[in-house]
């Protein structure tokens, strides 16, 4: 993450999909530190990284724990608030207990291939056919038998400064030269999608000015923008509204839950159709709002 960047406690919540309350009490416990501006506690982005960092692999390891998997615990990958929501039904009425891995989509779907996560969701384009996720999935795990269901459809595109001073309305206005960006970690849906864009519009990475620097969420894009660190970003519509940055849509983006055809998978898989298929779920889902529930529960593919 950027040095100078700091959040506040409600920010914080908004990115880690905890309360307020649970944020206060990792600061009481000394996990988090946090310092104070005025009356207004904040908390260094740095400082933040390096938690997620040291918890992020924690799901694996008890994945790995004895060096055999418990089928009652099941690891869901991904970055995005819905699959907190999905994981909190998957336990419901089942003897199921998920554990949250966020990480971004090819990571995820190598981790998969590894054996080191159940519920993997993707967003990640392909410029050459426009598809989204399968090209991927097909060639990643090639040995695999797998099926693909739609989660959610959400608008992307880019995070730009209050009013637009640059006045960008495409991929290609990228490539001015007063124009820095910050970037998303390899591996991630965005990262992705920006690559196929500069590599469809024959724009070098070399011509981005800002490409290098990388935060590992799309609030901390957002918010490097918010602080004037950067001038554009790729992401979703609803970490804009969060942080208060203007959004430019420029892609529908399909976020799609791919999980491997096992025997023990079976009753995972069930489930999962039945909770995609519910008023309940559904309905919560479009409270959030920004997102496209009408594919909800679709299966794109299914391997024989």
């Amino acid at each position: 993450m950027t040095k100078d960047l700091s959040y506040t406690i409600e920010e914080v919540s908004q990115l880690l999909k905890v309360s307020k309350l649970t944020i206060y009490d990792l600061i009481k416990k000394g996990e988090i530190p946090v310092f104070r501006v005025g009356r207004q506690m904040r908390m260094d982005a740095k400082d933040l990284d390096a938690y997620i960092n040291h918890n992020r692999n924690q799901p694996a390891d008890e994945y790995q724990k004895n060096g055999a998997k418990d089928n009652s615990k099941i690891v869901i990958s991904g970055q995005d608030l819905v699959l907190d929501i999905l994981g909190k039904h998957i336990e419901k009425g089942s003897t199921y207990k998920t554990l949250r891995s966020y990480t971004g989509s090819l990571n995820s779907l190598i981790s998969m291939y590894n054996g080191e996560c159940d519920i993997v969701s993707l967003h990640v384009l392909d410029g050459d056919t426009g598809e989204y996720n399968l090209p991927y999935v097909k060639k990643i795990l090639v040995s695999y038998p797998y099926i693909l269901i739609n989660l959610v459809s959400r608008k992307a595109g880019l995070y730009v400064q209050k009013g637009n001073p640059h006045n960008l309305t495409s991929w290609k206005d990228l490539h001015q030269k007063q124009v820095t960006i910050i970037n998303r970690e390899k591996g991630s849906g965005a990262r992705v999608l920006l690559d196929e864009q500069l590599r469809i519009h024959n724009i070098p990475v070399t011509e981005i000015k800002g490409y290098p620097k990388e935060e590992t969420n799309h609030l901390s894009v957002a918010s490097a923008i918010n602080s004037g660190l950067a001038d554009a970003g790729v992401g979703i519509e609803k970490a804009a509204k969060i942080v208060g940055v203007d959004f430019i849509p420029l892609i529908t983006e399909r976020l799609d839950l791919v999980i491997l055809k096992t025997p023990v998978n079976e009753p995972l898989i069930t489930n999962i159709k039945e909770i995609l298929a519910s008023p309940s779920f559904q309905s919560e889902i479009n409270s959030l709002s920004d997102y496209d529930t009408s594919l909800m529960g679709t299966v794109i593919y299914e391997t024989l």
